[in-house]
């Protein structure tokens, strides 16, 4: 593995997870693979699960890990090529992102999308500019359409849960729900959990969302579409919830319907269905208390496998590249 951008780098997920669970069991198995190994961590913006995972994971192998907040520690960065950089931006990637690949063995970003020109955000071009320019393995963070990482921790706590219960499910009946929000936010997550669990290919995978909230086909394809919430939450074991803007008309948020959020009512028409969230998440307006206090809740697990995604990867990544 080169780089970690998306489920594309990764030639055998249920291999992936796996290793991802002995971490888990055994976290410091490989406590001397990074040593002598620096990883960079640049923020373009905030975080706290991804930061910490990131961290806990990259000393858990003996690497040393450096946090940068880029813009506010730093220069505010350029990315377009042959700009004219006679505005805000001080510095360009092209002259940074070399100096980078001298200081670290490993580059991890976290960027973010603007919601105002999805040409822009679809392009990817900011993370891809660090990977032209760096010279050394990049980990995406979360990018402007993906959060890879996170999706990788969502099938490590699929199968970690599938794996610990008494009852065996052979195909899991996973839904990715829309909910409301009082912003308009990403489809990040949701782009990339859809394509998780579609290359996955272990799931009969529903997406329900209210009229105007389809995501890019690029993502979904092979997942069945439905504006019915109630319909797609029947007999489902695992239930992801997610705000996301508009993609055809870009950023926007229509509405906020309360009758979207996740209830104990709504979940009397699962399969006692596990439920899932990214975090942070907004109580009472995307999930119920009674939810996320409920014996089905399990995004506490799921933060923790964060650290356990986060590990795998990189210690995939210093065998690959020495």
């Amino acid at each position: 593995m080169r780089n970690f951008i998306s489920v594309h780098d990764v030639t055998n997920i249920d291999a992936m997870v796996q290793k991802a669970l002995a971490h888990k069991a055994n976290p410091f198995a490989e406590k001397n693979l990074g040593a002598n190994k620096r990883i960079g961590c640049l923020f373009l913006n905030p975080s706290m699960r991804t930061r910490l995972s990131t961290q806990i994971a990259a000393q858990n192998l003996g690497m040393e890990c450096i946090v940068f907040n880029v813009g506010q520690e730093g220069w505010s960065l350029e990315f377009e090529e042959e700009a004219i950089m006679s505005g805000k931006t001080v510095e360009h990637v092209k002259d940074a992102a070399p100096i980078l690949g001298k200081y670290f063995d490993i580059l991890a970003i976290r960027t973010f999308p603007n919601l105002v020109h999805k040409e822009e955000d679809y392009s990817e071009m900011y993370i891809k500019q660090f990977i032209k320019y760096a010279g050394i393995p990049v980990v995406s963070l979360e990018s402007a359409t993906l959060h890879p990482l996170q999706s990788f921790a969502d099938i490590i706590t699929i199968t970690e849960v599938m794996n610990n219960s008494k009852i065996e499910i052979q195909k899991p009946k996973i839904v990715l729900s829309w909910a409301p929000h009082i912003k308009p936010l990403p489809q990040c997550v949701s782009n990339s959990f859809a394509q998780w669990i579609t290359a996955w290919d272990k799931a009969d995978f529903v997406i329900t969302h209210p009229e105007d909230y389809e995501l890019n086909e690029e993502f979904t394809k092979g997942a069945i579409i439905t504006h019915n919430q109630d319909e797609a939450l029947k007999d489902a074991d695992f239930v992801y919830v997610k705000n996301w803007s508009t993609y055809n008309d870009y950023g926007k948020l229509y509405e906020s319907d309360p009758k979207w959020m996740l209830t104990n009512k709504k979940l009397e028409l699962t399969n006692n269905a596990k439920v899932m969230h990214c975090l942070p998440v907004r109580r009472n307006v995307e999930l119920s208390d009674e939810v996320l206090d409920g014996p089905n809740s399990i995004i506490t697990l799921e933060a923790e496998n964060r650290i356990w995604a986060a590990q795998a990867v990189l210690s995939e990544i210093l065998k690959s590249n020495g």
